[in-house]
């Protein structure tokens, strides 16, 4: 683990990150925050000595100001984190802990929610994509498969040939935040990822350990590349400015799948709560908490819910039976 690290700090940091892993912590997200807080130390080494760690931690916490401070707030438990370990760990002190800045721990983002016409939109814009001509193909199959299954963006990135089964109509997601799984999709996905394989197989090497989405160099498809092609995609259908940060992001479409999901079990009359563990099992969430953040209260769902409300306190039952004969 200290190979990743270059600062006076290198052991430590490697030490501390080793422990977290022994837990069973993946870590992924706080390695790279260890990783620039190295960096940072490397380069200020001369004006941050050890006896003066608290000060480097909030330098380095100070060092981007553009930044939201729930970011910064997840770096800063990185840290506390990092302290702890440094005072329980044999032989080492730390002088005094940093005064931590107090953050929000939750963002307050609002996630877009595209409608069905918005993603019509997209898979229309998708299938004027040229230079090469195999684009088209690829980014309507990227979208669509997106939408109809809600898997993570990563996770679509790095599906192989072996992993999806066009004629079961199953794709096996490899472990990912925790555990892998089976995601079964609809016959009319399979008919449209059916005719990006033909277009794949007339573009690019085909074998089981081959990723699904390629790219241009007919090798993986760039995590960079699709989300600015994605991005570029939602701008032109007028959905996100063209400076800035505002507007819909590629993530946005796995919250879309799972709204849209749970407003049809609502209009079915499905109990929400009872449906919430199958939807936690097929988004590869490790609980119902992860699930949860997806209750959005769209307008519609909202008029639904009142809409139940309304006949099951607010009228009679034979005006009930009026209503359902």
């Amino acid at each position: 683990m200290t190979g990743l690290f270059k600062s006076h700090l290198a052991a430590d940091l490697g030490a501390f990150l080793q422990f977290k892993r022994g837990l069973g912590y993946r870590y992924a997200r706080a390695e790279y925050s260890l990783m620039e807080f190295d960096r940072f130390l490397c380069r200020d080494a001369g004006r941050h000595r050890v006896g003066q760690l608290d000060q480097a931690m909030l330098a380095w916490l100070a060092s981007k100001p553009q930044r939201k401070a729930v970011s910064v707030s997840m770096d800063a438990a990185v840290l506390r984190q990092f302290c702890l370990f440094l005072r329980r760990r044999s032989g080492r002190t730390l002088s005094r802990e940093p005064l931590w800045p107090r953050l929000p721990t939750e963002s307050s983002f609002v996630p877009y929610l595209f409608s069905t016409q918005d993603i019509r939109r997209l898979l229309k814009l998708a299938g004027q994509l040229d230079r090469p001509p195999f684009r088209a193909a690829l980014y309507r199959a990227f979208l669509l498969l997106l939408y109809c299954t809600g898997i993570r963006f990563g996770e679509a990135l790095r599906l192989r040939l072996r992993d999806v089964d066009t004629r079961k109509a199953t794709l096996f997601v490899e472990t990912f935040k925790g555990h892998a799984r089976w995601v079964p999709f609809h016959r009319s996905l399979a008919k449209e990822l059916d005719k990006y394989l033909t277009a794949r197989r007339a573009f690019a090497s085909a074998q089981p350990d081959d990723r699904f989405f390629v790219g241009i160099h007919k090798k993986r498809l760039p995590t960079r590349t699709a989300w600015g092609t994605l991005r570029r995609l939602f701008q032109k259908a007028g959905l996100k400015p063209e400076p800035g940060r505002n507007g819909p992001r590629p993530y946005d479409v796995r919250h879309a799948f799972a709204i849209h999901r749970l407003t049809r079990w609502s209009r079915q009359g499905v109990d929400l709560q009872t449906r919430l563990p199958w939807l936690s099992a097929y988004m590869g969430h490790d609980d119902i908490l992860g699930t949860e953040t997806y209750l959005t209260a769209t307008p519609e769902l909202l008029g639904l819910a009142a809409h139940r409300f309304h006949r099951r306190y607010l009228t009679s039952p034979n005006e009930r039976s009026a209503e359902e004969s």
